[in-house]
């Protein structure tokens, strides 16, 4: 049996730091291991990336992807999840499962921008009716063969397209 006056870290659990310019016995003396004089001897040093004006690396390399103006956050659930939670009593399936439900259930911790259904094994439950924003294929297919419903929310327009002014 362990005492609490006897707890303690692992050995090695934490390194103590280096304490610099402490004199040449340290091993870290007189400069502090950032070598001679110079720009990079001084604090305040913001160097990385420049290449002396020639252009850096990460501009010469070519742009790769796509970034949205909009990334929706989604609440991204498993089919065979929401039949763990079915199974096991805590989410009713006699109403409609949508967001608040999952929410009273715990299945999800709160409603973001949607709830969005992925998985394509797993679900058996019978007649159950979904109203969630994005269905994947698979989850569409899984809950419609178990004798389901899934209404999908039409998403909203986050930005309007103005006509062009001229």
């Amino acid at each position: 049996m362990t005492r609490l006056n006897e707890l303690r870290d692992n050995p090695g659990a934490n390194k103590v730091r280096m304490r610099i310019g402490r004199g040449i016995g340290s091993g870290k003396g007189k400069t502090g291991g950032r070598g001679g004089k110079g720009q990079t001897a001084r604090s305040g040093v913001a160097i990385n990336g420049f290449e002396g004006g020639q252009m850096p690396l990460h501009m010469r390399m070519p742009k790769r992807g796509f970034n949205a103006l909009n990334p929706g956050d989604w609440n991204e659930v498993r089919i065979d999840r929401i039949q763990a939670y079915i199974d096991s009593g805590k989410l009713d399936i006699k109403g409609v499962v949508d967001a608040a439900a999952l929410i009273a259930a715990r299945v999800i911790r709160r409603p973001k921008d949607g709830v969005r259904l992925i998985g394509s094994a797993g679900f058996t439950a019978k007649n159950v009716t979904f109203k969630v924003d994005y269905a994947t294929a698979g989850a569409t297919a899984a809950i419609e063969s178990a004798g389901g419903k899934l209404d999908i929310i039409p998403t909203k327009a986050t930005w309007k397209k103005t006509p062009y002014a001229g």
